[in-house]
């Protein structure tokens, strides 16, 4: 097992057990974790801070939980399973009949064996979950249910960092840390975002800077979107939610964003259509999703997308206790990590370019270029060395042609049947000898 591996696998460790809600220690310690891996800030918004069409909820401060019969026997305990009860429930102490019981149980009918996920945010009721098998089981009695818990004045948090590049555009990578005890649906999204921060630290030249944040589900993104959204709107390139990222053999997912305009759309697009990539691509909706829903909001209509791989909704282990790390899988997460990272690359090559010498064709055999023979034994050539079908030489043409300012890379590549990854080679030469500069990301910056 690689180095990298063997740190996610320790890193999903420490985070499964943490009983994490929307607000409260959970994430606080979850944030605190992720700081031991990478120099995240944390921020805090307080309760009954306005937050557009929301308010920043009490914090919710859970001690204990459980269901004991009349003799005393023990049914279901939080401290067996963070699931077993409803998330921000109200306190109770009572002993009640198995009728009564019953309709504050939460179960999987069709899954007999798995403990449901149940919240009720911001609507005051108590409540536990188990399975539906341990459920039947119950005999006619009465029961003892206890939960020790309070909501508070407190506050709401969220963290981020930075990574700085060359340009003030920002690509933005978003997951969230609001879910207990939870493997793909919740822990991979933030698992793969912290190991892609410590990829992109790693590169030598980033055109973009990258911003990456955990938050909350929706109450998170849109608190953030109340402090941060206006200077997204004004800087942001890019954007990505990352969710949902294991699951063995399913391949790399991409919602698309609201945005038509979104630079990850065209390039998904291109890799998927032309490259003919291992990849799905789903339409941008609002009926279901995770933060991409606040991101792509109309008043802000950001260009984020998502990326999944075992997609919420469509697995057995979807927001119950079946979702763990063996079903989900660390390799997965490396093979996200590994995919996203080279998706991201592949952005930063897709700007606009500008030739240096567009007044007709330049002289490209003084740049050893093209070669300074031509008869049927190098036809195939590149130059005076380079056999490869003239694949250099034809990426080297037509990014010349149409380094106009008016076409991406993605835009360029379309017209030839090379793989994006390939016109890297091209480009950083044609930069070398002064033919092209660029990329750029922003048309108006090829006019000044």
């Amino acid at each position: 097992m690689s180095n990298e591996l063997n740190q996610m696998d320790e890193l999903f460790d420490r985070l499964f057990p943490i009983l994490r809600s929307i607000t409260g220690e959970g994430v606080r310690q979850t944030i605190r974790i992720l700081q031991e891996y990478i120099p995240v800030k944390m921020e805090a918004v307080p309760t009954g801070t306005q937050v557009f069409d929301w308010e920043i909820p009490r914090e919710w401060i859970i001690r204990e939980a459980w269901i004991k019969d009349s003799k005393g026997n023990e049914i279901i305990n939080i401290s067996n399973s963070n699931l077993h009860v409803v998330n921000y429930s109200e306190a109770i102490d009572a002993k009640i009949p198995l009728e009564e019981l019953k309709q504050h149980v939460y179960t999987v009918p069709h899954l007999p064996n798995a403990i449901p996920y149940v919240i009720s945010y911001y609507k005051e009721r108590w409540g536990f979950c188990m399975s539906q098998a341990q459920l039947d089981s119950l005999e006619e009695d009465e029961y003892h249910v206890y939960i020790d818990s309070e909501k508070i004045d407190g506050e709401l948090n969220f963290a981020q960092v930075v990574l700085p590049g060359k340009s003030k555009k920002e690509v933005l990578i978003s997951s969230y840390i609001c879910h207990p005890s939870m493997a793909n649906n919740e822990l991979s999204g933030p698992i793969v975002a912290t190991f892609l921060y410590n990829r992109l630290k790693k590169w030598e030249n980033r055109e973009f800077t990258y911003r990456f944040v955990f938050h909350p589900e929706t109450i998170g993104s849109i608190a953030y979107l109340a402090q941060y959204g206006q200077y997204l709107k004004d800087n942001i390139h890019s954007g990505i939610v990352l969710t949902c990222l294991g699951g063995v053999d399913q391949p790399l997912s991409y919602k698309m964003s609201r945005n038509q305009q979104a630079p990850l759309n065209h390039l998904i697009e291109h890799l998927v259509n032309r490259e003919k990539r291992n990849m799905t691509v789903r339409p941008f909706t609002p009926l279901y999703g995770s933060d991409e829903r606040q991101y792509c909001s109309p008043g802000f209509n950001l260009p984020v997308g998502q990326f999944s791989r075992m997609i919420y909704g469509q697995y057995p282990g979807y927001h119950n206790s079946l979702d763990t790390k063996d079903s989900m899988t660390i390799e997965a997460l490396l093979k996200s990590v590994d995919e996203i990272e080279e998706i991201l690359k592949l952005q930063e090559l897709n700007g606009y370019y500008r030739n240096l010498k567009p007044f007709g064709e330049p002289k490209l055999s003084k740049y050893d270029l093209y070669p300074d023979l031509n008869a049927p034994g190098v036809w195939g050539k590149s130059n005076n060395t380079i056999i490869d079908n003239r694949q250099h030489l034809n990426q080297v043409l037509m990014l010349l042609n149409y380094s106009d300012g008016e076409q991406t890379l993605v835009d360029i590549a379309s017209n030839l049947q090379y793989p994006l990854v390939d016109f890297e080679a091209s480009i950083v030469k044609l930069k070398e000898v002064g033919l092209l500069e660029g990329p750029f990301f922003d048309k108006r910056s090829l006019s000044q």
